[in-house]
């Protein structure tokens, strides 16, 4: 038999992946907990299989680029820049606090200050991943608190980067073991650490001068080829090749190298298609990256320090909390903020680990460190979703998450410039979700014909868009049955799925169906296979555009036959005017 450990590795990771996180989402837990598990499942300090934790390692250095690239991606300095007042410091007041706690809970425990300081910062960063998910469930991504929430972890996320790129230079000032580090003087770290800034100042202001013209120039002519396979191909290359040359010859952190790749990709316009098409392969290695984090986690460690896994686990959830609570409260935004924010900040995640792997490589931090660091995390991404279950039911309570609900619908956000949308049609109306490519062109084509509809977009651009030429559009995802109800589901006449992904739309039927059985519903399909699916879960009709195209193109050529024959029979060479107009090229 062959010896194959990076396809068990591979395997094992995956479905294990799988099974567990599945688990996970069944219990309301984040499927990030179930990765975890896998990978101690998977791990050393666990029976059954064992994976190669060399090969894991070197996976998960891809799944930290896929990562910090999607960061960059979507790293929005104009949202950032609304809410920087309270985010930029607030995060920096809650880091600075988070730490100290870490650093004091080290120095009790008798770490030296370095390895404490370190410590101190791993609990201070909350996992984007994990706030991510909360928020979308509940449609609060486009709303003033969603802001407050995601502009607090990007500043986070930037200092972390910050971090990890000062960390090497700094590793013997801070105590590390490391042989370098141990023999290096003070002018030897502060010349390591100039030319460490040198060569991070050199490498952003390439990307800024030259990065981001040549990133969105390569990624619109790939796209004008025509090949979404070469497309998808030039974003990973993008992602990889920036990174990778950020280290080989910089010097720079593939953290950091990722993270300017993905920002510079935002610039083009086609950065929300690359976000969607690098997205699975960014999800499975990011996957892969929370596997390998599993595999490090001794369970022993459960049994043999539990103050100190509680201390900090309460560092995590009460510390990073009650500093969101502070300065928002400090800031006079309205409660629901408050609590929002200071229950979003209750976990530590990616970021995390991310940064303790690196000390440990530097001889800053111990395996039992560590162990601390990945037991926290994990009690606090198992509670964190119990915390905003309360919350929620909370607001129900008070009546506070209808009336929200109600004005995200109303507004794309509190400080959007543009008024506010038109009434919903009660009754009789049409359905539009998405208003991309093809959904624009219907949304349009129905308003040229004085048809009552409403537009659901995911999108703030897009529905913003909508809006402008006096469309009403409700921001959030048709996948949740609140936004189907805002749109009058129940009264409707005909719904359009003008989205390109057939899983989505199938899930949007369902739902339709169990709300208005009578209700008309148009999607669009890319194959066979997926026109079957969606009729199947409850579609009317479905449009192919291979097929339309293949009708258009036959009528055209009836067209050009009967032109012939005309000609023909005339006896004279064809002339451009007498060309019908629906087949002279646009």
């Amino acid at each position: 038999m062959h010896h194959t450990p990076l396809i068990a590795m591979l395997v094992g990771g995956i479905c294990l992946a799988f099974v567990f996180g599945m688990i996970a989402q069944k219990l309301r837990l984040s499927p990030l907990f179930g990765y975890l598990v896998a990978g101690i499942v998977a791990g050393p300090f666990t029976p059954g299989f064992v994976a190669d934790a060399g090969i894991a390692q070197q996976l998960s250095e891809i799944g930290v680029i896929l990562i910090m690239f999607g960061v960059g991606l979507h790293f929005s300095i104009g949202d950032l820049w609304s809410v920087r007042k309270i985010v930029i410091p607030g995060a920096l007041f809650q880091v600075l606090i988070a730490s100290s706690l870490g650093l004091l809970l080290g120095w009790l425990m008798g770490w030296n200050w370095g390895s404490s300081l370190i410590f101190g910062i791993c609990l201070s960063v909350a996992s984007t991943v994990v706030l991510l998910r909360a928020l979308e469930e509940r449609r609060l991504l486009e709303t003033r608190r969603g802001r407050i929430a995601i502009g607090w972890l990007i500043v986070e996320d930037l200092l972390m980067v910050l971090v990890l790129v000062m960390l090497p230079p700094l590793a013997g000032l801070l105590g590390g073991d490391s042989p370098d580090s141990a023999s290096a003087s003070s002018g030897d770290i502060l010349r390591a650490l100039g030319w460490t800034l040198g060569k991070v100042t050199v490498f952003i202001v390439l990307m800024l001068a030259i990065g981001r013209r040549v990133i969105p120039w390569i990624l619109e002519r790939t796209a004008g080829v025509g090949s979404r396979e070469l497309f998808t191909l030039a974003v990973l290359a993008i992602a990889l090749g920036v990174a990778y040359v950020a280290t080989a010859v910089f010097s720079v952190s593939f953290a950091l190298g990722a993270f300017l790749a993905g920002v510079m990709l935002n610039e083009s316009k086609l950065s929300h298609q690359a976000a969607s098409d690098s997205l699975p392969m960014r999800d499975a290695f990011a996957v892969l990256f929370f596997v390998s984090v599993g595999m490090l986690f001794d369970p022993r460690i459960l049994l043999e320090q539990p103050l100190a896994i509680l201390a900090t686990f309460l560092i995590i959830v009460l510390g990073n909390s009650f500093c969101g609570f502070i300065v928002t409260r400090i800031f006079r935004e309205p409660l629901q903020t408050q609590l929002t924010l200071a229950t979003g900040l209750a976990q530590i995640g990616e970021f995390s680990f991310i940064l303790a792997a690196l000390a440990v490589s530097l001889g800053l931090l111990s395996e039992d460190a560590r162990n601390l660091i990945l037991a926290a995390a994990l009690l606090s991404i198992i509670v964190n979703p119990m915390l905003f279950v309360i919350l929620d039911r909370w607001s129900a309570r008070h009546g506070v998450e209808n009336r929200l609900a109600a004005e995200s619908s109303l507004k794309v956000d509190e400080d959007d410039p543009l008024p506010d949308r038109a009434t919903i049609p009660p009754a009789n109306h049409i359905i539009v979700v998405g208003f991309g490519r093809v959904g624009s062109r219907v949304g349009r084509s129905l308003q040229e014909h004085g048809l009552p509809l409403v537009v659901i977009e995911s999108s703030r651009d897009q529905c913003r868009e909508a809006r402008e030429i006096g469309l009403p559009c409700i921001l959030g995802n048709a996948v949740s049955s609140d936004v189907l109800k805002d749109a009058h589901l129940d009264t409707a006449r005909a719904l359009l799925l003008t989205t390109p992904h057939s899983m989505e739309s199938a899930a949007i039927i369902r739902l339709a169906r169990e709300a208005n059985a009578d209700i008309a519903i148009l999607a669009r399909a890319h194959s066979d296979d997926e026109v079957a699916y969606l009729h199947k879960a409850g579609a009317d009709a479905t449009i192919m555009g291979e097929s339309e195209i293949a009708r258009s193109m036959c009528d055209s050529v009836e067209s050009l036959v009967r032109l012939a024959q005309r000609l023909e029979k005339a006896n004279k060479p064809p002339d451009a005017d007498a060309v019908p107009a629906e087949i002279l090229p646009v």
